[in-house]
């Protein structure tokens, strides 16, 4: 077997790789399956991109960032041994302390290089590693853009243009030979930079305080800004070509000169290793599991009181989409929380599919059908379905109250709230604390230290003390929201959000059962017309008390206040008197105090006295003296009355606006049918149409799995063999590349047919019905009809061709099989 050659291009290293590893670099980089390349050469184009190539800059690591930006800085090709110098230094400065840094950086460098190879954005043996071309454009340094490593341009890249006699003029003041060409001054200067000896006794004769300009610029940037007439150090550093101009008032120091200085590092702090978690606090794991079961109980009744106070319908839709200020504030007042907490719980209901716009003209939010279902079942159920639909969400509560790239405002169910990073973000940090032990509450700060080293780039920062990128953002608002949600308890993930991530809601929910509360079947009447449920209620006794009575307190007991109001509110959904008492009394655990049984005889006494019907509206009453009250009350102004018959009066204005005003004048009017009867108004009545959950936001392509991997990785071959497959000479002259082959009618039948008999591969020229011209590489199984019935190695696929489409055939030379 001869030597291996080389790879001369991306393509050829692409082609020498395996199916796996192919698979690899296609499960790395979706984007470029998007659509699947027709050959290894489209692929490696693709791979080539500046869209590309951005994305999977972003998707690594900072160590294995930091190493192609050394590789961006070292020569093109390089040698593993140069990149391996570039990470760790030349040993020249503090050796014995970088030892362990070093031995680090040497552990990890394969690693890291393994991954840019998979990710094809470096590519060579070891001895000539390339970094792709537009890798390097964006890591390299340049005046617009500066290196991340904070060096400068080369010698060569920052002398082009200059003048042969300043060239000579920097050799002799830097005590060099004078050459007889611009090329080999240059060589003779980076030269001279890149000799520890010779540069240590340059130095060791320079001011010193042109040494402290060196040291201002050393770590970058760079680039100074010099005057006309510049100081004496920073003229000895010109002269000397320590310093080299880029413009009349701009110079800057050479890379090899840098690294000299930096003796031999391309980062000031290499980072081989992931910063650690720290744990913040250990606490009992049982004392985590129910902290988190008692939070997730709370976040399952907090949804269900939010939108069991929008039954009869939300807040009006803003124009623009979403809920005005003014009608999020009332929802975190009906909440008891604030304003950022109540736009999480909105986002999260309407996440999971239980809220939704009602799509009528005036367009309102309201619960959704989906929502009676959700609160059928069980509480552990309910939960894993909110947070099921909080892992997956793209939507980011933590913006409301922000304002979107145009200034506009961002508002609570409203647009431009999606962001595509939320749900691998939500994933990975929770990731982190599951690798904890249980019960381990981390550090907040070392946690968003690990996602800055897991993904630098994907932030709007990479400074490690900069908290403000998006990525940051979203991992503290995770941290807050999964305590909210009970995800996590006491600052600990939970054994149910565990099993949630790792074994699916089935398992969670079972974790999660024993720990809920049981619901109670009753609840303490008090003397003062309120009722104390000391703990979480079964939901008839729930529903109905919440018609009956206010919250007035909610925590460990939830306090509820009867007032004539909420009685009117029972009596109103068609209980009575009789009712009403029989349920308190089955249901208190203290006798029923006198004070709330007259309350409610002497609602239900007024309660249905006036009659309310459409005119527009007209009010009717047995009792002519109460008919005349209201018209000799002044508040009656506005209700525009007029008496029709003794027991009778007409409105001009609406039913439902005639109810309410006589409700503010103290009255308990019921409203009745056109046939007279009492029309009963039940909580609960306004939903929406049927509504799916928005559907999150990709990031990208979505992630391939294997068949699809599988079939993209054959087609690819095929299409590359059909591409670049060594074919025989016909009888004629070979045909130009990238021809079709040529064969008369009788020697195409007759290698078709000596193909079928041997069972080999031929190459065809093929023209379909409607003019398109292509080559393929096919394995013929039969010849009759006029047809030849074939796999088809470029579609991966039985076919049938007929035989007067095909232009021509030739055999495959003895070479690889692709």
């Amino acid at each position: 077997m001869g030597m291996t050659t080389p790879p001369r291009t991306l393509a050829e290293a692409l082609r020498a790789r395996d199916d796996e590893s192919l698979a690899g670099l296609l499960r790395a980089r979706p984007d470029l399956l998007s659509p699947v390349p027709s050959d290894i050469t489209q692929l490696a184009t693709r791979a080539g991109t500046r869209a590309s190539v951005v994305r999977a800059l972003e998707h690594l690591d900072r160590f294995a960032l930091q190493t192609a930006e050394a590789l961006a800085v070292a020569p093109d090709p390089a040698s593993y041994d140069t990149l391996l110098a570039l990470l760790t230094g030349d040993g020249q400065d503090d050796g014995a302390q970088r030892d362990d840094a070093g031995a680090a950086i040497r552990d990890a460098a394969p690693g890291a290089l393994a991954t840019l190879r998979e990710q094809a954005l470096v590519w060579g043996e070891d001895d000539r590693l390339r970094l792709v071309r537009t890798a390097r454009e964006l890591l390299a340094p340049s005046p617009q853009h500066p290196s991340p490593t904070g060096l400068g341009p080369t010698v060569a890249e920052a002398t082009a243009g200059m003048s042969p006699g300043r060239l000579q003029e920097i050799l002799a003041a830097a005590g060099l030979p004078a050459t007889h060409d611009p090329v080999s001054a240059v060589a003779a200067l980076a030269a001279l930079f890149t000799d520890r000896t010779r540069m240590g006794e340059l130095l060791d004769i320079a001011p010193t305080e042109a040494l402290a300009v060196l040291d201002r610029l050393v770590w970058g940037p760079p680039y100074g800004e010099v005057t006309a007439n510049p100081t004496p150090p920073v003229k000895w550093l010109r002269d000397r070509g320590l310093l080299l101009p880029v413009s009349t008032r701009t110079v800057v120091l050479p890379r090899e000169a840098a690294l000299h200085l930096r003796a031999g590092r391309a980062h000031r702090v290499p980072e081989p290793l992931p910063p650690a978690v720290v744990a913040a606090a250990t606490r009992d794991p049982q004392s985590v599991d129910s902290a988190a079961a008692g939070q997730a109980h709370l976040a399952v009744s907090t949804v269900e009181e939010l939108l069991t106070s929008w039954n009869s319908g939300g807040p009006a839709m803003l124009r623009a989409g979403g809920l005005s200020v003014r009608d999020l504030k009332r929802t975190a007042s009906v909440l008891d929380v604030s304003e950022p907490i109540a736009a999480f719980w909105l986002e999260l209901a309407y996440a999971a599919g239980l809220l939704a716009s009602d799509g009528e003209a005036d367009e309102r939010y309201a619960p959704t059908p989906a929502y009676d279902d959700w609160t059928e079942l069980p509480v552990q159920d309910r939960w894993v379905r909110l947070a099921a639909a909080w892992l997956s969400a793209t939507r980011t509560a933590g913006l409301v109250g922000g304002q979107d790239a145009k200034g506009r405002a961002l508002s609570a169910l409203g647009p431009e709230l999606d962001r595509s990073a939320a749900p691998e973000v939500r994933h990975r940090l929770l990731a982190l604390l599951a690798s904890l032990d249980p019960g381990t509450a981390p550090d907040p700060e070392t946690l968003l230290a690990r996602l800055r080293w897991e993904r630098p780039l994907r932030g709007t920062s990479t400074s490690a003390g900069d908290t403000t990128d998006l990525r940051s953002r979203i991992a503290l608002w995770t941290l807050n929201e999964s305590e909210l949600l009970g995800i996590t308890g006491r600052g600990a993930l939970s054994s149910q959000s565990r099993a949630l991530l790792d074994s699916g809601p089935a398992e969670a929910a079972a974790l999660l059962a024993p720990l809920i509360p049981k619901p109670l079947d009753h609840v303490l009447l008090q003397a003062d017309l309120t009722a104390v449920a000391p703990g979480p209620l079964e939901r008839p006794l729930a529903d109905t008390l919440s018609v009956l009575a206010d919250i007035e307190s909610k925590g460990g007991a939830t306090v509820y206040r009867f007032t004539p109001g909420s009685v009117r509110r029972a009596l109103d959904a068609g209980q009575s008197a009789a009712d009403l008492h029989a349920f308190l009394a089955t249901h208190s655990r203290t006798p029923v105090p006198q004070p709330l049984s007259y309350l409610i005889d002497d609602v239900a006494r007024r309660h249905g006295h006036l009659r309310i019907g459409a005119a527009s509206a007209y009010v009717r009453c047995d009792d002519e003296a109460v008919l005349g009250e209201i018209l000799a009350d002044k508040r009656s102004a506005t209700l525009r009355l007029r008496r029709l018959a003794p027991t009778a009066l007409a409105a001009q204005i609406d039913p439902a606006s005639l109810l309410e005003g006589l409700r503010e004048m103290g009255y308990a009017p019921a409203a009745e049918s056109a046939e007279g009867d009492v029309l009963i108004t039940r909580a609960g009545t306004r939903r929406t149409p049927p509504r799916t959950p928005p559907v999150p936001v990709p990031e990208g392509p979505p992630l391939p799995d294997g068949t699809l991997l599988g079939a993209a990785v054959r087609a690819i071959r095929a299409g590359d063999t059909a591409a670049t497959v060594v074919r025989k000479d016909s009888s004629q002259d070979a045909a130009p590349a990238g021809s079709l082959p040529r064969t008369t009618s009788a020697e195409t039948l007759a290698t078709v047919q000596a193909a079928v008999m041997t069972g080999s591969a031929i190459w065809i020229g093929y023209v379909n019905a409607d003019g398109a011209a292509s080559q393929r590489v096919i394995a013929p199984v039969r010849v009759e009809g006029g047809f030849v019935t074939a796999y088809d190695h470029t579609a991966d696929e039985i076919r049938t061709y007929p035989l007067h489409r095909v232009t021509g055939v030739a055999e495959l030379a003895d070479s690889e099989d692709a």
